[in-house]
Formats: C-alpha cells, sequence, structure tokens
C-alpha cells in the first residue's frame, strides 16, 4: 500500500457530490488510519458552476471532459445521472483506476452487465454506493441474523416512501426521463430496499428467485422549470412548456427467496407526508427487527421469549462504527453513512482488495428491478 494520497476525481457536484466530499472531508478527522486523500478534479458540464463547487467542495480543479481524466486519477466518483454511469465507469476500469459508483449500477440491465464484465476484467476496486448497508443499526441487525437469533427467515418488507412529486406543478427533472434514470421510484428507491434485505437476509435465506411488480405513473407530464416564454419561470400559467413523465412514480412488488421466506416491496414518491421513509422488517421464527431510516439510531427488536418489541438504542461503543463518534446516546445522522461507506471503499481500494457492496452486487440488483419491469408489461410472475 503506497504513502501517497489516493488523487479523487468527481463526476457530478450536487446532492450526491457534496454527501460524499462532505464524507471525504470528515475521513481524516474520525478515521484517521483511512486512506488520505487528495479532491483532484471535478467534472461536470458547466464550468462557472463547476469553478463555484470546486471550490466549495474542496477540489484543487475541474473538468469538463471525463475521458480527458478518468487515467489521471486514482480513484473515479461517478456520481452522475445514470445513463453516465456506464461510459465513464468502464472506462476508468479499463486504466485500472478505482470506482466507486452511486446506484443503481445502470439505467439499464445491459449497461449494467458492461458495468459489471469491465469490474472482473479490471485489476482496479469497483463498488456501488449503498451507503444505507453501513447505518450502525443495520449493521447490528446484519449480525443477528447471520448469528441465527431470529431462527429461520419468513417474511421480509421493505418501503421506501417520499413525497416530493406529489404536488403535480414540481417541475420535470432527469429523474422523470426513462431515457437518462432508467426507471422511477422503482430504482431511485427500490435499488436501497431491495440491496438492503438481500444483504440482511440473503446468507440465510439465499437469493431471490422469482417476483412480480407493477409499476404506477400518477403525473403523465410535468412543467420545465426555467424553459423561456411560458415556463414555470416566466409565469406562464397553464400555458407552461411541458415534458412528458416516462418513467413509475411508485411501484409495488412481491418476491420469493431460496428458502421459501416471502417478501413485499414497494416504493413511492407520491407518499403525501412521508419525507424519506426507508422502512425494513424481518420476522423470523425466533424473533423479529423493524428499522426506519427517519429514526436510523434505533431498532425495534423481539427475540424468542420476549414478551414485545423493545427499542435498542445502537449508540454504544460496541456498536458497529460507534467508536469514532460520540458518548452513547449521542446520536449521528443520514451524513455519516457515507462516512463509513467511503472508509470501506477507500480502504479496500488502498489494500488493491475488493468491497462489497461490488459491481457484481449492482448487476444482481439491476436484473431484479428489470424484472418487475417485465413482471409488469406482462402481467406475470418471473423467475429470477
Amino acid at each position: 500500500m503506497s504513502d501517497e494520497p489516493l488523487s479523487v476525481g468527481m463526476l457530478g457536484y450536487r446532492f450526491m457530490g457534496e454527501a460524499h466530499s462532505n464524507a471525504l472531508a470528515r475521513l481524516p478527522m474520525f478515521f484517521p488510519e483511512a486512506p488520505a486523500t487528495e479532491r483532484d478534479v471535478l467534472i461536470g458540464r458547466d464550468e462557472e458552476a463547476l469553478s463555484e463547487a470546486a471550490d466549495r467542495l474542496g477540489f484543487d480543479r475541474v473538468s469538463t471532459d471525463w475521458e480527458s481524466v478518468v487515467d489521471e486519477v486514482d480513484v473515479f466518483y461517478n456520481l452522475g445521472p445514470n445513463n453516465l454511469h456506464a461510459d465513464p465507469s468502464i472506462a476508468a476500469l479499463e486504466a485500472d483506476t478505482h470506482v466507486f459508483c452511486e446506484k443503481p449500477l445502470a439505467h439499464t440491465l445491459a449497461d449494467a452487465e458492461r458495468m459489471r464484465d469491465a469490474a472482473r476484467e479490471s485489476d482496479a476496486t469497483a463498488g456501488v454506493a449503498f451507503n444505507y448497508r453501513f447505518i450502525p443499526a443495520i449493521q447490528y441487525a446484519k449480525n443477528l441474523i447471520d448469528a441465527g437469533e431470529l431462527g429461520e427467515i419468513h417474511h421480509v418488507r421493505g418501503q421506501y416512501l417520499q413525497d416530493w412529486l406529489v404536488d403535480p406543478t414540481a417541475p420535470w427533472s432527469w429523474r422523470n426521463s426513462a431515457e437518462v434514470a432508467g426507471s422511477g421510484a422503482l430504482g431511485d428507491l427500490g435499488a436501497h430496499t431491495i440491496d438492503l434485505t438481500k444483504f440482511l437476509v440473503g446468507d440465510r435465506a439465499g437469493d431471490i428467485t422469482r417476483l412480480s411488480g407493477q409499476l404506477q405513473t400518477f403525473v403523465d407530464e410535468r412543467p420545465v422549470a426555467g424553459g423561456g416564454e411560458g415556463s414555470l419561470e416566466s409565469g406562464g400559467g397553464e400555458s407552461a412548456e411541458t415534458r412528458e413523465v416516462t418513467v413509475d412514480d411508485a411501484y409495488t412488488a412481491q418476491a420469493e427467496f431460496e428458502n421459501g421466506a416471502i417478501a413485499t416491496y414497494e416504493a413511492s414518491r407520491f407518499a403525501t407526508g412521508c419525507k424519506n421513509d426507508h422502512t425494513v422488517e424481518i420476522n423470523g421464527s425466533n424473533g423479529s427487527l423493524k428499522f426506519s431510516l427517519e429514526r436510523l439510531n434505533e431498532l425495534e427488536l423481539l427475540l424468542e421469549g420476549d414478551r414485545g418489541f423493545q427499542t435498542i438504542n445502537v449508540t454504544e461503543a460496541d456498536d458497529p462504527y460507534i467508536d469514532r463518534w460520540w458518548p452513547a446516546g449521542h446520536i449521528i445522522g443520514w451524513e455519516h453513512t457515507f462516512v463509513h461507506e467511503n472508509y470501506e471503499f477507500l480502504s479496500a481500494a488502498a489494500a488493491g482488495e475488493a468491497h462489497a457492496p461490488d459491481f457484481e452486487d449492482g448487476y444482481r440488483v439491476q436484473e431484479l428491478l428489470a424484472a418487475i419491469e417485465e413482471s409488469d408489461e406482462h402481467g406475470e410472475w418471473v423467475a429470477v
């Protein structure tokens, strides 16, 4: 392992760019043994906006051409829209540059397959940013399940509910485009839930073997913000320019695992009153647990012999990652999940080792997303 800092190139500087840049800045304070990094180059299309973001996020330079920099850095963070995941990530892997890619792995199964194959052929480390795996309460739950504390797994439930698109005048964005995003709530939110439940119960219940799904779009077109005369910004009212919504606003699915356990999944961006409500429930023969992202320091747990659920506050020093932060009861938050996953990924990359979740995991999730879409299209169960 080299003592030189890992140079980082980052494609994307808005929501996820801010989250990962914040994590990189915090790492040396709370995980001093983490590999040193230097935020080298920030990549995007708008040079003026890039320069402002680079100053704010701590990058040394900017580039509007990812092709010219993926072989100049040690680690490439691909945080762009889903249709930009494949080609830049593959080019980086072919240059043996480590790649950390946001989820879902791609906007199509075919692109996800290309990315998986490129990762198999590369000597570099490839990781997918399923950050919820690295919540201390989720790690605590994983340890319980792996130790057999819940017994045989029977039921898995996962839902991810948001409400940011309930208003039909909310403006169109790339997340409303199948060409760019691939899918809507299914890929944006469902990818997280499916990966998280597979991570938790996979060693006990096996893989998902078949599933069925339903997709629904509630608003078929949305106004374009800043689209010139007739747009929202010009106060055009009913004559405002609009664009078609070509992805789902919500999905539901049911699935079966190898051991016979059954699962139900749903996600919606139309769940009024829900801001970021990601919940998982698992029922086993000897116990059950419940987790909610909106109370991410807590785990609801019932084990054999208990009369009811107890709330475990997962903030003790011997709980996963907690010794790096604050005294017991001093809770951590959403941003800390990025610190944890960046620590794990960068440590693996610096050591030349594999990271979990990797592109193989990302491909498996993409395969299930595609199967849910196929089930909706044909109205029948799909074997996986």
